[in-house]
């Protein structure tokens, strides 16, 4: 059994999900992976990852944004609670919001997408590392 950290990377890029693999894996943590939101899903309730890093854009558009609503519906708190780092190609200082304009009775109009961090694409590996760390050690606060 190992000790290590174990981070589920939800994206469908292979070639990057390979590339943030040698990375994690260089910098000691246990990588899994998943190419699709439903799978991710699964995994990170059987798996029981310490974080989800999760791209924004999947096959099915914003299919991050659905994963992370649904994964923070879960009936299991440390499914509900795992830290997730979102990956977009959309700047990281801009707000982005779970629903822009209107809610839907969990979510209000507005609120911010319940995630602890973003990255820019492309990822630097470094900074990567360095976030990675930083939500770990936060634990699974919102930021």
């Amino acid at each position: 059994m190992s000790d290590r950290q174990k981070i589920l990377i939800v994206d469908d890029d292979r070639d990057l999900v390979e590339a943030l693999k040698l990375t994690l894996n260089g910098a000691g943590f246990e990588v899994t992976a998943a190419f699709d939101a439903p799978t991710g899903l699964q995994r990170a309730a059987s798996d029981a990852p310490d974080l989800i890093i999760l791209d924004v854009m999947m096959p099915n558009a914003t299919e991050g944004f659905h994963f992370v609503w649904t994964l923070r519906q879960h009936a299991e708190e440390r499914v509900r609670s795992i830290p997730i780092v979102m990956l977009t190609a959309v700047h990281e200082k801009t707000s982005l919001r779970f629903y822009p304009e209107s809610g839907d009775g969990t979510y209000r109009s507005g609120e911010y997408l319940p995630v602890q961090e973003f990255i820019d694409k492309p990822v630097d590996p470094t900074r990567l590392v360095e976030k990675v760390r930083q939500v770990l050690a936060r634990g699974p606060e919102l930021r």
